[in-house]
């Protein structure tokens, strides 16, 4: 099913995004709210990052009795394949680093939109999830606590890769913080636009290596080491006010608070989406 050519003018230039969403019936409802995205935020979110709009993309829906879903790990909740297609897993749409069906298709697009811009040359997963997470702004409290705790140890990017590597759903999460923070940290240093700018470099025969360096003047672990700094400033009062057993109470008290706040955000939306799987499909 295609949603009818959307077109959102900037200036002088018309732009528009074409969704074929394939789903089976059980899964119209969450079709529907996919050809219902927001497509202009999501166009200037895309820009701030220095990437473009896909002008069309497909969405393959998959249910957990799928083949494809039985053959992905659980905690796969969307994947996204060269510059036009995604697959996402509405059944697993809580699961970190998403908290909706419109941010999971939101970070799929970023990996689109990221492979277009390197013309389908090699980047790495942490640069590719950092942007992609960092666009799709999936960020909460609990994840900022677990961050300041895991920024102490000062992971290299080599440290970062590893734990994507992992098939545990733990070392896939921390992974997903550290690369979104050294992303964001970049962005703020450099320009929001400057994952584009390392793609292009990328795309016109420059080894990404390379790239991130004539773009941002320093190496990546280098870039990464500033990061973690900065989170281990926000820190440093706490042990001269508190012994090391209180650091760790107040820590996990307060990641305790978080998980209150972003359990009751979910509660919440899901009695939102409750609501709307009683209206009729055709509003």
């Amino acid at each position: 099913m295609i949603l009818p050519a959307v077109a959102q003018r900037f200036g002088a230039a018309v732009l528009a995004l074409v969704i074929t969403v394939d789903a089976p019936p059980s899964l119209e409802l969450a079709a529907a709210r996919i050809r219902g995205i927001d497509q202009q935020d999501l166009e200037q979110s895309l820009i701030r990052a220095g990437l473009e709009l896909p002008p069309e993309i497909t969405v393959m829906l998959v249910p957990e009795d799928a083949p494809f879903a039985r053959e992905s790990p659980r905690w796969m909740v969307g994947r996204a394949f060269g510059a036009r297609d995604i697959a996402i897993f509405p059944a697993r749409v809580t699961s970190y680093p998403y908290d909706s069906l419109e941010s999971v298709l939101r970070h799929e697009v970023v990996h689109l939109a990221l492979f277009a811009r390197a013309a389908g040359r090699p980047l790495p997963r942490w640069f590719h999830e950092g942007v992609a997470t960092s666009v799709e702004a999936g960020w909460g409290v609990g994840d900022e606590l677990r961050l300041v705790v895991a920024a102490l140890a000062g992971p290299s990017i080599e440290e970062v890769s590893e734990l994507f590597r992992s098939p545990a759903q733990p070392d896939t999460m921390l992974a997903y913080l550290l690369a979104a923070a050294l992303v964001n940290d970049v962005r703020e240093r450099h320009g929001a636009d400057v994952p584009g700018r390392i793609a292009a470099r990328v795309a016109a025969g420059t080894a990404f290596q390379q790239a991130f360096a004539m773009e941002t003047g320093e190496t990546a672990d280098a870039a990464a080491a500033r990061a973690w700094k900065s989170y281990r400033r926000w820190t440093n009062w706490v042990p001269a006010v508190a012994s090391a057993s209180a650091v760790w109470t107040l820590i996990l008290v307060l990641a305790f608070a978080a998980f209150l706040v972003r359990m009751r955000q979910r509660l919440l939306r899901r009695r939102r989406w409750a609501e709307e799987d009683e209206w009729p499909v055709d509003e």
